[in-house]
């Protein structure tokens, strides 16, 4: 959304008078394409706020003259510190987005404030975001919902969005999911892809609206596809390559998954990345090919994807499908599985242990790793955990019970934060 605004910064109303004295004045003439660069350079180099914004548009766009982010920077700040609400905003967004200056969230920060206590919305909105990701200031969700709602009641749709989400997550606000669906679409009808996204899946879920699986199709697809191109929210591409995967809103259609996974699999969706190297795997929707199957599990693996952490460890325990036997290699992938609530991963983990395959055998670890994948619902694991207490005195028991009681508060504390 930022990048769209600032590539529209051409077509706003040239705001100053000749000088810096009034920078916040409308004049009447419109600064686009035919707006000769030197009369426009020569209004800025005088001074006037407005001239010296648009100028630092062309320089961000390329229109008239080289594209260059620093020059753009350097004229956005004159306008700013004349106190122009879209240059602070605009320069916030170059500090927030690391262009033509190193990125630096504080200062993004610093110039959104200015912008938003003039009313700005672009810059309210921006603020909110960063208050809700903690970027440039400290986490606060609350202060996030009230950025968020300034911005949103003016119809900017990436604070519908925005709200949306701490309505839907109970952020900052009592969760409310018919109150996040309601801010959602109207994000989703401004075009606002994480809108569209969100939107679907709540029809996907049936959460704060009627379960529609065609309509969720419908905003996945707007999400995945941003005006029919290739460039999609990879999110939604996944989401959508599961409904194809699975029949849901659309006929059951394997080919079509897969160019949906690959689509968002190329952007780095771990989840993505996985369910494409299964279909690899199992020759679903394109020919089984096992290289390109360890190829995508790998990176999903290094992505922080649990599942495809937990095949690539099983694979160098058996040496199996393209990667070479190594019990010490297939503990590493187990114990990341493992550590983000994996309960494949917990079970394989404990195994290790209890038989000292690629670690030292050790009986309270592998007690406190089956505990682990038995409280995630692992159906075999409270027969292996109960069968290691013959191994244990009564201290070391307690002691292993402790670790897993632990063990589990942090896991479920990170997986709370992901």
């Amino acid at each position: 959304m930022r990048l769209f605004f600032l590539s529209f910064l051409l077509f706003i109303p040239l705001v100053g008078q000749s000088g810096p004295g009034n920078p916040k004045t409308s004049a009447t003439k419109q600064v686009g394409e035919d707006f000769p660069i030197a009369k426009l350079r020569a209004k800025a180099i005088q001074g006037d706020a407005g001239a010296q914004w648009h100028l630092g548009a062309k320089y961000f766009l390329g229109q008239g003259v080289p594209k260059d982010f620093a020059e753009a920077v350097k004229w956005y700040r004159k306008a700013a510190e004349q106190g122009l609400a879209d240059a602070q905003d605009t320069l916030g967004s170059c500090y927030d987005l690391g262009m033509g200056v190193s990125q630096d969230y504080a200062e993004a920060v610093k110039w959104y404030r200015k912008a938003a206590k003039q009313g700005n919305e672009y810059s309210e909105a921006g603020l909110g975001s960063c208050y809700y990701y903690g970027n440039g200031i400290l986490k606060d969700y609350a202060e996030a919902v009230k950025w968020y709602r300034k911005a949103a009641e003016k119809e900017n749709a990436s604070a519908e969005s925005g709200l949306g989400k701490c309505y839907w997550l109970g952020q900052g606000v009592p969760p409310n999911s018919e109150e996040a669906v309601k801010w959602y679409r109207k994000a989703a009808i401004k075009g606002n892809t994480d809108g569209q996204f969100y939107l679907g899946l709540c029809y996907l879920d049936g959460d704060g609206v009627q379960r529609d699986d065609t309509e969720a199709v419908k905003w996945l697809r707007k999400a995945a596809a941003v005006l029919g191109t290739e460039v999609g929210l990879a999110g939604a591409q996944y989401y959508l390559g599961l409904c194809y995967d699975q029949g849901q809103g659309v006929p059951q259609d394997t080919v079509e998954a897969v160019k949906w996974y690959q689509k968002a699999a190329k952007q780095g969706h771990g989840s993505a990345q996985f369910k494409l190297g299964r279909c690899y795997a199992m020759g679903q929707g394109v020919p089984l090919d096992d290289a390109e199957a360890l190829k995508w599990f790998r990176k999903a693996a290094e992505n922080e994807n649990a599942d495809a952490q937990y095949d690539l460890g099983f694979r160098y325990e058996y040496g199996s499908q393209g990667v070479p036997q190594d019990n010490v290699e297939a503990v590493k992938w187990y114990q990341k599985a493992a550590n983000q609530g994996n309960a494949d991963g917990q079970l394989a983990l404990g195994s290790c242990y209890a038989l000292g395959t690629g670690v030292p055998q050790d009986y309270a670890e592998a007690y406190v790793w089956f505990s682990l994948s038995a409280a995630n619902g692992k159906s075999a694991a409270p027969t292996f955990r109960d069968s290691m207490t013959k191994f244990l005195s009564p201290q070391a028991l307690e002691q292993a019970q402790e670790r897993a009681r632990k063990l589990q508060e942090v896991i479920q504390t990170m997986k709370g934060k992901s």
